[in-house]
C-alpha cells in the first residue's frame, strides 16, 4: 500500500487494546479493578480480527500499539507494507525482578498522507516519558499523539476513529492538534534537515 496523496480529509484510526495477556488485569482485575465486572469472562483480544478489519475499514491509514514481547507473534497478521515504529520512554515504569526495564513500544503503521519534499522528515522513533495519573494504565501522553498524528500526515479536517478510546486522550489530543494549526513539534536541531 502507498501512502495516499491527497488533500481531500482522510479517515485514519488508531487502536491501542490492552496488550496480550493483560486484557483481565485491565478490564476485570488487577491494576483497575472495577465494580460489577466478572473478571472470568473478560476476553483477550483478538489481534488477527482486529488487523484485518483495521486493513478492510481504514484503507487510508492506521496505527497500533502493541508491546515489545507480542511484535514477534502480531507482526505476521500484518499485511507486509506496514512500518515498524518505537516508542522510547526516558522515564518508565520499573518493576520489581523485571531487568532490563520494559521501556520501549513499538507502533504497527500503514498508510497515511503522502509527506512531500517541502515537509519536514518525520523519524520513526519518538521519546516521551510515560504518563502518570491519568486514570488508566497505558494512557499515551499528548505528544506521543501529536507525532503519531505528524507521522500518518493527518491534518485539520481528517477523521480520526479511536478503536478503544479508554482515558479519551488520544482523540482530546487530536482535537487540541487540530485546533494549533498542526504547529510541527518535532523540529530537528540546527543542521540536521
Amino acid at each position: 500500500m502507498k501512502p495516499v496523496d491527497n488533500d481531500q480529509p482522510m479517515k485514519f484510526a488508531y487502536a491501542d487494546p490492552p496488550y496480550v495477556g493483560h486484557a483481565k488485569a485491565c478490564y476485570g482485575g488487577g491494576w483497575k479493578a472495577r465494580p460489577g465486572k466478572d473478571v472470568e469472562h473478560v476476553a483477550e483480544v483478538n489481534h488477527r480480527e482486529l488487523i484485518d478489519n483495521l486493513v478492510e475499514s481504514y484503507p487510508d491509514g492506521w496505527a497500533l500499539s502493541l508491546s515489545s514481547t507480542s511484535l514477534h507473534s502480531i507482526l505476521p497478521m500484518c499485511p507486509p507494507d506496514v512500518r515498524i515504529m518505537a516508542w522510547v520512554k526516558p522515564f518508565a515504569s520499573f518493576k520489581p525482578n523485571v531487568n532490563p526495564a520494559y521501556a520501549w513500544e513499538p507502533i504497527i503503521v500503514r498508510g497515511g498522507r503522502k509527506r512531500g519534499r517541502t515537509m519536514l522528515t518525520e523519524r520513526d522513533w519518538v521519546s516521551i516519558p510515560i504518563t502518570l495519573k491519568k486514570g488508566l494504565v497505558g494512557a499515551k501522553p499528548k505528544t506521543f499523539c501529536y507525532w503519531l498524528f505528524s507521522v500518518l500526515g493527518m491534518k485539520k479536517g481528517d477523521e480520526l476513529v479511536d478503536i478503544f478510546p479508554g482515558s479519551g486522550a488520544v482523540l482530546t489530543a487530536w482535537e487540541s492538534y487540530q485546533n494549533s494549526g498542526q504547529i510541527e513539534i518535532f523540529r530537528p536541531a540546527e543542521g540536521e534537515r
